[in-house]
Parts: structure tokens; C-alpha cells; sequence
């Protein structure tokens, strides 16, 4: 894949990123950063064999890879590119328990939904800025999937936070 499986520190010692890690190098990187949690956006049969090759048995080794580290939970939150109600649900209720953190959120390649769920927690428990966010997830922002114009880049621009939801209530 990439080197280092696109692994990157969002938040130091609470919230990494990546792509796929491999069951075997799982144990390796939860030790040195001392995960607890591993939230996985993947989904099995998206049939997209370049951006997305997901098949079920890789989803169940990485399950069962980390079913054997002692202490560490494996959360399941099949996404697609931009997010659903009911997956910001899900991804909130793990990201709300305190007893979750160190977290590693991942995808199949650590450059879509892994960094679009990372801007969201930026956005939602460390009160960055939207535009902040969105530029906070790749080095060169133009031509990506997070530029103007582009479902990922407007989703996060038009995006309202829990907070501010609350106050329009």
C-alpha cells in the first residue's frame, strides 16, 4: 500500500489516522501509540476495485486481528465518502466516550473518509473552524476531493456542528 499505511497524527496521543494496516502490524501500532479504539469506515462490496477494493474477509481478519490485542475495541462504521446521519451518529457515540481514547480512525486508503472523519472531530471536540478543518486534511487542498466544488469539500464547508445545532434549538 503506502508507506506507513498513510498513518498520521491527528491529535497527539488521542487520534491517529490511516489507511488499511495490515492484521499482522495491527498489535505494532496500538503498542507504540497505545490505541484503544479502532474505528473502521470501511464497508465490504463497494465492487470500486481502485479506490475501494473492500471484501468481507479482510474486514473479518482485521476484526479478529484485533480481537486477540488485550484492551482494544474495533468499531465498525461502513461509510461512504461523505457521511450519513446515522454514521456521525455512531462515530459521536464512540468519540463521546472518554474510555475510547487513543482512537485510530481508518479507511481503505487513509485519504477520504479517514481524513474526512478526523476534520469532523477537529470540528466537533476541538472547535476548529470549518475551513480550518477542510484545509487541515491534505497538504494541497486544490484539485483534491476536499476543494471547492467537490462533495467532500462543500459537505464540510456547509457542515453544522453538534454545538451549533444546539443553539439554534
Amino acid at each position: 500500500m503506502n508507506i506507513n499505511h498513510n498513518f498520521e497524527t491527528i491529535t497527539e496521543g488521542k487520534v491517529y489516522k490511516s489507511g488499511v494496516i495490515p492484521p499482522d502490524e495491527i498489535a505494532d501500532y496500538v503498542k507504540k501509540y497505545h490505541i484503544k479504539s479502532i474505528v473502521d469506515l470501511r464497508f465490504p462490496g463497494t465492487a470500486d476495485l481502485v479506490n475501494n477494493p473492500e471484501v468481507p474477509q479482510e474486514l473479518i481478519d482485521e476484526r479478529e486481528a484485533v480481537a486477540k490485542i488485550n484492551g482494544v475495541n474495533y468499531f465498525n462504521n461502513g461509510s461512504d465518502q461523505v457521511p450519513k446521519q446515522e454514521n456521525l451518529d455512531r462515530f459521536f457515540k464512540i468519540m463521546d466516550n472518554k474510555e475510547n481514547y487513543p482512537v485510530l480512525i481508518h479507511c481503505y486508503h487513509g485519504v477520504g473518509r479517514a481524513e474526512m472523519y478526523s476534520a469532523l472531530y477537529r470540528i466537533e471536540y476541538e472547535g476548529w473552524s470549518n475551513e480550518d478543518a477542510r484545509k487541515g486534511v491534505r497538504t494541497f487542498i486544490k484539485w483534491s476531493s476536499f476543494d471547492d466544488g467537490k462533495p467532500k469539500g462543500e459537505y464540510l464547508k456547509a457542515y453544522k456542528s453538534r454545538k451549533q445545532k444546539d443553539s439554534i434549538k
